[in-house]
Parts: structure tokens; sequence; C-alpha cells
């Protein structure tokens, strides 16, 4: 049982590790190094559990001397002016890359507050959200070898910003599609699934339904399926896909969906593989890149009780420390948290466990020194 939880681990870090290595249509190149060797990153708290967790990053990033210095800049989500979520945007674009908390949205703010996490994807063009969703060893779930790659369009579609009450009582909400970002965000879809060996595509839509507006997006997908001739492409409407996912995950390969559809999909494969506490997600664009949890919810409700679980916060700065190119300092921590969360078997309360996220931390810590003294070669 030892040596298969092993090359379980090993299989995971593996996949965990290279599937965030594709450069050609995801952000460019990143930013190189400055001072010495090192890199700046911004740094957004964000809400609830944000700011907890992006501290317990820095703490390890120190203890394994990354060479990463942070910006922090904070965003207050309650705030109706836009200044702090321009000043996080101008420090995005000045250092490239950014790790950030989520932002809380109050549905009881008035219509005219827009959604930061949104300002910020759309003032960057961030278009593809990425969420590699897949099983984790030493974690009990009713599904298991769960292997799915979640892409969504990330600018438009029904978080575009577009409503209006002309008429007491009757709200227009404007969905917007469009070709050239539907192209887009399948092309990169399909780019992704032949770097990193996949065999099927799955355009998630409701065009049976919404036929102009999911029938464009629909159509730019097999316009660009039938460039990849090596790869098969499908569709499902996105209700029964919902279905099928929570009945036979595996049957799914590379998803890729609009705004909303993309929202509502990546929860129920995090709830699949374990919950939000364990998958990492990454926001691309053609010049930048934002790191954060896949699910984006700020888990206000155990904020500082140091009980989040800190799995998915750690691995979204190991796929941070991918893109700068610091690959052995990113296998390091990634080794270390699926140590932990496997072998150690220290789970905090969302996986049955009662570890705090400080002694999972330090966990991870002693894991790593045990891995002994490293050479510059090494690193």
């Amino acid at each position: 049982m030892f040596i298969a939880a092993r090359s379980a681990l090993f299989l995971v870090s593996r996949r965990l590790q290279s599937w965030t290595r594709v450069k050609k249509r995801t952000a460019n190149n990143p930013p190189p190094a400055k001072y010495g060797g090192r890199h700046t990153v911004t740094l957004i708290p964000g809400d609830g559990i944000g700011p907890e967790l992006l501290n317990h990053v820095r703490e390890l990033f120190r203890f394994c001397c990354v060479p990463v210095d942070f910006e922090i800049v904070r965003v207050d989500s309650s705030a109706s002016s836009e200044d702090d979520i321009n000043n996080a945007v101008t420090a995005i674009k000045r250092n490239g890359v950014a790790l950030k908390g989520n932002i809380e949205t109050n549905h009881n703010l008035p219509p005219s507050h827009k959604s930061k996490n949104n300002l910020l994807r759309t003032s960057l063009d961030l278009y593809a959200n990425v969420m590699h969703c897949q099983s984790l060893p030493g974690v009990p779930t009713r599904h298991k070898d769960v292997d799915v790659i979640i892409i969504r369009e990330n600018t438009e579609g029904e978080y575009s910003n577009l409503e209006h009450e002309n008429v007491p009582g009757v709200v227009e909400s404007l969905k917007i599609i469009t070709r050239v970002n539907s192209l887009r965000i399948a092309e990169y879809a399909f780019n992704l699934a032949r770097e990193k060996g996949r065999r099927k595509v799955t355009a998630v839509h409701k065009a049976n339904i919404m036929k102009l507006g999911d029938g464009l997006f629909l159509q730019s997908c097999k316009e660009v399926a039938a460039g990849y001739p090596d790869i098969t492409f499908d569709n499902m409407i996105v209700d029964n896909t919902t279905m099928q996912l929570v009945s036979k995950p595996q049957q799914f390969d590379v998803m890729v969906m609009p705004n909303l559809y993309g929202n509502v999909v990546s929860n129920v494969c995090a709830g699949l593989v374990g919950g939000p506490g364990l998958v990492p997600g990454v926001n691309y664009g053609k010049d930048y890149a934002v790191f954060e949890t896949a699910t984006r919810n700020t888990g206000k409700s155990i904020a500082n009780k140091n009980i989040a679980n800190p799995t998915a916060t750690l691995l979204a700065s190991c796929l941070m420390l991918d893109h700068l190119k610091l690959h052995a300092y990113a296998k390091m921590i990634r080794k270390a948290v699926l140590k932990t969360l496997s072998e150690t078997q220290l789970h905090t309360a969302d996986l049955g466990g009662q570890g705090t996220t400080s002694e999972v931390v330090h966990t991870i810590m002693q894991e790593i020194q045990r891995g002994g003294p490293r050479t510059s070669e090494q690193i």
C-alpha cells in the first residue's frame, strides 16, 4: 500500500509540474529576473482566508530561500473607488506576474459596484482561466482517477457588466459572445491539449437554447477543431455536463467553455476531488499571468481561525514558480505539500482532519528540511 501511495504521489506531482509549462498561447515568456537573480511578484492578499494563506506562502518562500520578492498591493473590496484595483493592475503590468487571494464581491452593494476580480481580469485581458482538477493521493473521495483540465473564457459572456432596468421590474442583462474571443479560447484549449498529450476536447455550451450566442461559441470550437485532427472533439450541453461530471468524471479530458459555465463546472470539479482547498488555478493573458485558487471563494466564514486548507494556495504558488522557470523550487515545495497530504495524513477540517493551517505549513517545512542540504546546481 505504501509503495502504491508513493507511486500515485509521484504521478500526480509530475502531472502538476508538467501541465503548467505551456507557453505558446498562454502568457508570453515570463519577465526576466532582476536585482541579482530575484523576481518581483505582485501580491494581492484579497479577503477572507486570502491574507493568512498568502502570509504562509511568504513564510514558506523565506524558509526555502526562493528568489522572489513580493510587492504587496491591498484592494478594498467594499470601496466604491476603483483606485486600489487600478494600482493593482499597474503593479501587475510592471511585474508581469501576480499571486492573489480572492477579492469579495458583495451582492448587497449597489449595481454600480463592479467586481474587482472581474475588473482585474478584463483590464489585463487575462482571457484564459485554467484549472487542472485531479484526484490527489491521501484524499478520500467518491470518484477516483479524475484528471480534467478546465479552460474557461475569462473576459466576456455573462460577466460583461452590461445590465439595465429601463422599465421597473424588468432587467436586461446582456451576455456577450464574440467570434474573435471564442476562436482565441478554443485555439488555446486545443493547443494545450496537444502540448500535454491529451486526446479529447469537449466544448460545453447551451446552443440548443441560446442559438446565436452559444451557437457562435460552439461553431468557433468546431472550426478550430478542424485544425487538430489528432485530437477528438465533442460537445455537451452544460446541464448534462454537470450530471455527467458527478456520475462519471473520468470520461472528460480537456473541457473548454464560456465564462459562467466555467465558473459552475470548476466548482463541481473541485468538489469531486475534495473541495476548494485543494485545487490551484491560473489566469493567462498574452502578457501577464495571475495565480490564485481555482474556485475563487473567499472562505470568509473561517478567516483568522487557523483552520483553512493551505494546499490550493501553496500549489498555486508552485504554478507561479514554474511560470518563472524556478522549477527546482516549485518541485521541492510541491513534493512536500503532496507528501504531507498523502503520507503524513495531516488534514485540515475540510478533509475531515483536525490539523491547523499552521501545523500543515510547518509539517511541509519539515518535509523540505528532511530533504537535506541542496547544492546550487539542484536549485
